[in-house]
């Protein structure tokens, strides 16, 4: 490396635990791109295999629409124990929150198929529980929207 005082980066280690992390970490993708080649929510889940790619992105639509379903569904009847209607929602609060974060974590292996199935799975979760349950968007229903 011309102009550096005779400072040039060692060549990243080839054996050992350290080398294959390293190795792993610069195969991460930090721009969307298309194809089974990717790794979402586990390490090597799908594994670049056609048939989990699918039941990857099934799951992740699945996700998605259940975090609408959890949004726009009332759980506890109007008149119930306020203790025990608060120590639900907060529950159900959590595990909304979770899932939440779980659709955004596969979100970010930058995965075009991923990326769609997560947003088809909201959008066709918020109209298909929205016209269902026969409601303004957020009248009513347990838990606050997610916000953004």
């Amino acid at each position: 490396m011309h102009g550096m005082g005779g400072m040039a980066p060692s060549p990243p280690a080839t054996n050992g635990t350290m080398g294959m992390m390293m190795h792993r970490k610069m195969m991460m993708h930090m721009t969307f791109f298309w194809g089974k080649d990717t790794d979402i929510l586990f390490q090597n889940w799908p594994g670049g295999k056609s048939d989990m790619y699918v039941l990857a992105l099934f799951v992740v639509f699945f996700m998605s629409l259940f975090l609408q379903l959890l949004s726009h569904t009332r759980f506890i009847k109007p008149g119930s124990n306020h203790i025990t209607g608060a120590l639900i929602k907060t529950l159900l609060f959590a595990f909304r929150v979770g899932l939440a974060y779980l659709v955004m974590l596969a979100i970010m292996s930058f995965n075009g198929g991923v990326f769609l199935v997560a947003v088809l799975g909201q959008t066709l979760g918020f109209l298909i529980f929205t016209v269902a349950f026969d409601k303004s968007p957020h009248d009513g229903f347990d838990l606050p929207p997610i916000s953004c």
